[in-house]
């Protein structure tokens, strides 16, 4: 019952953690639109190899890392910087006709790697999950229960990935203003504003 329990909690977070929109997703999309659905299940299946680990060990290290300042606040300033970084690239890419997943078509797993471990903001989120998960005694991680835990986390990334990938795709072939500006001007837009949100809350939170 308690191993239920552990997938079940793991799925719903990692499902829901997995909709707002990231440059994972968007990447994803992009896959799917040049590629189709088998290489993004191998591209989302690279994705969710490296969450595998870092679930697992801030599950393991939640505590420690917790309490380790100086690393959460190296990884929120980095991703600060990620964001406006991707917000230009992806408007590049677009205004150049080209895509973000052209250089990795040959092998859509291994950008799924690549890009799953450029996602450090990841560490404190399942953090700071894990921390209030088992504070809360929603799970439970002796034995072999904590990997139980882990495989429904990453059960419910790939299922909420792969769920706004195909929603996207539905909406970019059927509502014409998504299909001309969703990758040239929307989705850089959000990133800004990813990047501005995250400065500000940088900001409150060290100075």
């Amino acid at each position: 019952m308690q191993n239920l329990k552990n997938i079940f909690v793991g799925f719903m977070v990692s499902f829901i953690g997995s909709i707002p929109l990231g440059y994972l997703n968007v990447v994803g999309f992009q896959v799917y639109e040049r590629l189709g659905l088998s290489p993004t299940v191998l591209y989302l299946l690279g994705v969710i190899i490296i969450e595998f680990f870092v679930i697992y060990f801030t599950l393991i290290f939640a505590n420690s890392l917790a309490a380790n300042k100086k690393l959460t606040k190296y990884i929120e300033g980095f991703s600060i910087v990620f964001m406006l970084l991707l917000a230009y690239v992806f408007y590049s890419s677009a205004n150049a006709k080209s895509d973000f997943s052209t250089t990795f078509n040959y092998a859509p797993f291994f950008l799924g790697i690549v890009l799953s471990s450029l996602n450090f903001i990841q560490i404190p989120f399942w953090t700071g999950w894990n921390l209030w998960l088992l504070n809360g005694n929603y799970i439970e991680i002796s034995g072999t229960r904590k990997y139980v835990f882990v495989v429904g986390t990453i059960l419910g990334t790939f299922c909420g990935m792969l769920t706004l990938i195909l929603a996207l795709h539905y909406f970019a072939s059927n509502v014409d203003f998504l299909a001309k500006y969703l990758m040239q001007i929307i989705i850089p837009l959000v990133f800004v504003g990813f990047g501005i949100l995250q400065g500000y809350k940088f900001w409150k939170k060290y100075f």
